[in-house]
């Protein structure tokens, strides 16, 4: 679900626990948990040695059918031999935190993380800086000026539907329509999900709101509530394979990833105001694996892997450089379309001020 703020505990069961590990200088000498860039080892050959010499790599809450990241864990590790370690692909990006906090020490901590706008400004203690080669292609408004985290892709947030059981909705209004009762879901809760965040915000633009309060979108949620149409339940593969969910607003990659494999699911974007926001990546502090973490980011921001976004329905946030080398996936960026109309993104001050009007009013609205 990849949420936004605040869960309280993460069930340690999930990921086992092991040894307690310590930082250990790289191969070429170098610290490799206070290297701010590859020159630090001595150059790109250098951290891969580095990297090679840890041999894993842990990562979290990245399913393999969220923005392709399956073919881009297994292309890292047919790249460089190291190994991936995937866990708990489904939790929240505050989980991902409480995870670092529960493993601390141990050596199934996270490495690196990849989150929503709201946790990663509330959690830059737990990030360590660094630049990557190509640090220069990520456009200023894009990153931490010290690379404490960066933007890693986007995606539009869409309505995907059951064209078997529900019309196509062109509107918000629609969805208040009789046609579909018990039918609207969303990605999570918006208070803590990123996905169900960006639904609220994109009600709010086109009910005529600004994102500087999204008053707006959850009041068409309340109505949505007492029309009987919205169904709290968290969508999933899962339920729409199901038809547990017959429509669910969730980012474009995602509603694309499941018509790729359930029959009539169809994917909308509403006339009008766009809404985006991008994920960012960040290296844990406290990283088992340091030389690995930053090889990791070096190669997410590699042509290869931003490309690998591309076919996964997401925009990576280096695709201006990607189109201007000449060097963008051209068929699957055909196939995705180019990101254009009137679009819209949250900044960090209006993600930090719209999660406060959300964890005050949502639970209210649709109680």
């Amino acid at each position: 679900m990849r949420h936004l703020a605040g869960v309280a505990v993460i069930a340690a069961a999930a990921i086992t626990l092991s040894a307690c590990t310590t930082s250990t200088p790289a191969a070429s000498g170098v610290d490799a948990a206070t290297a701010t860039t590859a020159e630090d080892f001595g150059g790109m050959d250098a951290l891969i040695e580095a990297a090679k010499a840890e041999g894993q790599l842990n990562v979290i809450a990245l399913p393999d059918n969220w923005a392709n990241y399956g073919e881009i864990k297994a292309m890292f590790e047919d790249k460089y031999g190291i190994t991936v370690n995937s866990a708990s692909p489904d939790i929240s990006s505050a989980e991902e935190i409480a995870a670092a906090d529960n493993l601390n020490g141990q050596d199934t901590a996270p490495d690196v993380f990849d989150l929503g706008t709201a946790v990663t400004l509330d959690s830059v203690d737990y990030f360590a800086p660094y630049k990557v080669a190509n640090w220069d292609e990520i456009p200023d408004a894009n990153k931490e000026s010290t690379g404490l985290y960066v933007n890693d892709y986007t995606g539009s947030m869409s309505i995907g539907y059951d064209s078997n059981s529900v019309p196509k909705p062109t509107s918000l209004d629609d969805l208040l329509g009789a046609g579909f009762k018990g039918a609207v879901a969303l990605n999570g809760d918006p208070t803590q999900a990123g996905a169900a965040f960006a639904a609220v915000g994109l009600a709010t633009v086109q009910e005529g709101g600004t994102l500087d309060d999204f008053t707006p979108g959850i009041e068409f949620f309340q109505k949505l509530n007492a029309a009987g149409n919205f169904l709290p339940v968290d969508a999933t593969g899962a339920t729409i394979a199901s038809g547990e969910t017959k429509v669910v607003f969730d980012w474009s990659y995602n509603n694309l990833a499941a018509a790729a494999t359930v029959d009539g699911w169809e994917v909308t974007t509403l006339p009008g105001t766009v809404y985006t926001s991008f994920y960012n990546q960040a290296i844990s502090k406290d990283a088992p694996h340091p030389a690995a973490a930053r090889l990791w980011q070096e190669f997410i921001y590699s042509a290869e892997a931003q490309n690998l976004f591309i076919v996964g329905g997401a925009y990576p946030v280096t695709i201006q450089t990607l189109q201007d080398a000449g060097t963008v996936d051209t068929a699957a960026l055909d196939t995705l379309g180019e990101l254009k109309g009137d679009l819209v993104t949250p900044t960090a001050d209006q993600a930090e001020a719209n999660a406060a009007i959300l964890a005050e009013k949502w639970a209210a609205a649709i109680s």
